[in-house]
């Protein structure tokens, strides 16, 4: 075994999350963005991403929530930025339809390279 490899094989866990970061003085647990990492939220993000725009039923559906829990963590969403909704009426029916910002994709990419980066970071241990 080559000596790079051992010394690499040889770091603490808490070193190799720093290496996640690339940067030795980076903190033990690298931040992420919390407000994604919800697992309603990412997976709000995550199905907007894949799509233009998706009315409030079909993503109701696709997350497996409720109406009040998906209106709750959609506003969340908004208020950082990261979701815009269009409320309008189609006859007397409501229709509220959201749509991932460019705030919000690059969020979620930020929070998909950290991801990443973790699980290089696993692997190589």
């Amino acid at each position: 075994m080559a000596r790079a490899d051992r010394a690499d094989r040889a770091r603490t866990p808490r070193e190799a999350l720093r290496k996640v970061d690339g940067r030795s003085d980076a903190p033990t647990v690298p931040d992420f963005d919390r407000l994604i990492h919800e697992r309603v939220r990412l997976a709000i993000v995550s199905a907007l991403a894949a799509t233009d725009v998706m009315g409030f039923n079909e993503l109701k559906t696709l997350v497996g929530t409720t109406d009040g829990n998906l209106s709750v963590h959609a506003r969340k969403l908004e208020e950082a930025g990261y979701v815009e909704s269009t409320k309008r009426f189609e006859g007397r029916m409501p229709k509220t339809e959201f749509r991932l910002t460019a705030a919000g994709r690059r969020a979620l990419g930020r929070y998909v390279d950290h991801m990443e980066a973790l699980i290089r970071a696993v692997r190589e241990r």
